[in-house]
């Protein structure tokens, strides 16, 4: 897949966490996610499943829709990713990813 901009979803499990973000480089950037690579948000809360993607034409087309998810109910993102995905399979792997180890449930104290 070449380089192109993109808005994405990354969930943790099913209805779990939600991460919204852009990049010029989806294959790139979901590298970096999975291997955790970059410090914060999806990686202390192990967000790294690709549950919904949108290419686009220019970076700025991207950033807007990027800008526009993040102001959504989380039921309209929740519609969003099941209207293409509905079992929330983790989408990197018809990119050519690697299955992810099942999710660990937390330890409650």
């Amino acid at each position: 897949m070449p380089k192109q901009p993109a808005v994405y979803i990354l969930a943790n499990d099913r209805n779990g966490t939600l991460y919204i973000g852009v990049t010029s480089d989806l294959m790139a950037r979901l590298y970096q996610h999975r291997a955790k690579e970059i410090e914060g948000f999806t990686s202390r809360y192990e967000v790294s499943r690709l549950v919904w993607f949108e290419m686009h034409e220019t970076m700025e087309s991207a950033i807007l829709r990027e800008k526009q998810l993040k102001n959504w109910r989380r039921i309209w993102k929740i519609e969003l990713i099941e209207a293409d995905n509905p079992l929330w399979r983790d989408l990197a792997e018809d990119l050519g990813f690697d299955p992810l180890a099942s999710p660990t449930p937390s330890s409650s104290s």
